[in-house]
């Protein structure tokens, strides 16, 4: 079977860490890179020219996992909603002979506020990013009224049925 890089991207607060997380527990012989972490600076600011870097950074840890012959490799982040910052990403990853399965995750304005609420986020909601459309080519999975498991089961389903 073909390698598989999993994007797993949607709004914050939409649930794409805990699927993850449960998903990255459903894989065997799976890495698992939070693409957040490669945009951690302090302080944030899109206009940050040196942002871009992340781009870089996440393709660098992508391509490690690949070329280190994981089956799986589990990156959820909201950065690779947006076309240009995703086609970034894909193009620095410099492994071979893997398969892109990506994800946008979606729920209801009214469950992103219930969850933005419960995990007691300071900074202030936005439905912006909730109503990006989907990147063309995703699977686009809504969360609502569903726990991270059943959520990560569907996306694993899909996973390997996909190629």
């Amino acid at each position: 079977m073909k390698q598989k890089l999993i994007l797993i991207t949607g709004s914050p607060c939409v649930g794409k860490t805990a699927v993850a997380e449960r998903l990255f527990g459903l894989c065997e012989d799976s890495a698992y890179f939070d693409g957040d972490w490669g945009w951690c600076v302090n302080p944030f600011s899109l206009d940050d020219p040196r942002l871009r870097n992340g781009d870089r950074t996440i393709a660098f840890a992508l391509s490690n996992y690949l070329k280190s012959g994981f089956r799986y490799v589990i990156c959820p982040t909201v950065v690779v909603i947006g076309e240009e910052i995703r086609a970034s990403v894909l193009r620095g990853i410099d492994a071979e002979n893997y398969s892109t399965v990506a994800f946008t995750l979606t729920c209801s304005e009214e469950t992103l506020a219930a969850r933005h609420r419960k995990r007691g986020d300071q900074t202030t909601l936005s439905y912006a990013w909730l109503r990006m459309p989907p990147h063309p080519g995703d699977y686009v999975v809504d969360t609502d009224g569903r726990t991270p498991e059943q959520v990560a089961a569907e996306l694993k389903r899909i996973v390997d049925a996909a190629d």
